[in-house]
């Protein structure tokens, strides 16, 4: 489904996000610091960065989703979750996200 090819396209920063927040000890940086381009063919991508940041895709294409978003969201204490935008009819949600 599309929200799970947007997820695949925010998933691709994780690795880079972490670098950043916890090697390097830095809360300013960009999609492409981490490795991500500011658009794909699904996603207008963006991000907040730090401890508590975000990455998120804003779905392009299908006009059920379009315009309505898929993030991964950082906790203070390292963790990520899958939150999709609650508009989103729950079947098209990708497992385990909420």
């Amino acid at each position: 489904s599309q929200l799970t090819a947007g997820l695949a396209d925010v998933r691709g920063g994780l690795t880079g996000f972490e670098s950043h927040v916890l090697v390097e000890d830095v809360t300013t940086f960009s999609l492409g610091d981490i490795g991500l381009p500011a658009t794909t063919p699904r996603c207008s991508l963006s991000m907040s960065p730090g401890d508590t940041g975000f990455i998120r895709c804003t779905l392009k294409g299908n006009p059920t989703v379009a315009g309505k978003t898929i993030e991964l969201v950082r906790s203070a204490s390292g963790e990520w979750r899958c939150k999709v935008q609650a508009s989103i009819d729950s079947k098209l949600w990708p497992a385990g996200c909420q």
